[in-house]
């Protein structure tokens, strides 16, 4: 059994190694950044909760004992989020970092950690009838070269968005990354569009497509950035460019607050 286990988990890796680069080099612009080649991949969850569902018996076990037990595997980041305003289902959001596939293959399987087994006992002997969520999606992501490395949220952050830019082709989507490693995540630094991550999505809806998040103290100073960044003179130049034509067809955003 053990040896069938080990081949599968050979398997696998070597599946999802062909498929996400190991490495991938920092953008040369970006030297203040201080980022290493490797480029991580992002998980990104969204739990729907139940009506009447527990949801801070949820958040007691993603932050008290899933967050560490992940942390003691290798995880570099893990942040929790709620939406802003009172969305209908309640929805929490889940962002989390791996250095590499290993990491990440070995998350979905923490049961030889006895530490977390025993603290996720609870959790995990809850009866159907005290479900706390309907189901949650999760969406895997791979770092763009030229943000190779989640970046730490800016002190006293308080307002997250969250963009999805869907494209009507891989082409498309492929040439709209190719936009931001070669020139607007500079501008996005320029003008204080405080970036947490940029990843392309490598499972899950809305493919193809990439997703990213930025980070703001409050509505105001969103607001001021994204004005300073629509009439700079660098986005007028790049958005103009013949190459960067028909890169996104549809966007999805969401304002988040950390939990």
């Amino acid at each position: 059994m053990k040896r069938r286990k080990f081949i599968q988990s050979t398997v696998l890796a070597s599946a999802v190694a062909s498929v996400l680069p190991i490495s991938g080099v920092a953008s040369q612009k970006n030297p203040s950044l201080n980022l290493l080649s490797e480029k991580e991949l992002y998980e990104l969850r969204t739990y729907e909760i139940r009506f009447g569902g527990n949801q801070k018996l949820l958040i007691d076990y993603l932050q008290k004992i899933y967050q560490p037990a992940l942390k003691r595997i290798g995880v570099n980041h893990f942040m929790l989020f709620k939406e802003l305003g009172d969305s209908n289902p309640t929805k929490l959001r889940v962002l989390i970092s791996y250095p590499n596939t290993s990491v990440y293959l070995g998350a979905q399987n923490l049961n030889s950690d006895l530490k977390y087994v025993k603290e996720a006992k609870k959790y995990n002997s809850l009866t159907p009838d005290q479900a706390i969520y309907n189901r949650y999606s999760s969406s895997l992501l791979l770092a763009f070269d030229g943000m190779p490395k989640l970046i730490d949220p800016e002190k006293g952050a308080s307002l997250f968005e969250l963009r999805t830019y869907e494209g009507f082709s891989e082409d498309a989507v492929k040439r709209k990354i190719n936009m931001f490693n070669e020139e607007e995540i500079q501008l996005f630094l320029k003008t204080n569009l405080h970036p947490v991550f940029f990843g392309e999505m490598i499972a899950g809806p809305y493919r193809p497509s990439l997703t990213y998040m930025l980070n703001f103290k409050n509505m105001a100073e969103h607001d001021s950035s994204w004005k300073d960044f629509i009439k700079h003179p660098e986005w007028k130049t790049m958005s103009s460019k013949e190459e960067y034509a028909n890169t996104v067809s549809n966007i999805r955003k969401v304002f988040l607050k950390p939990v």
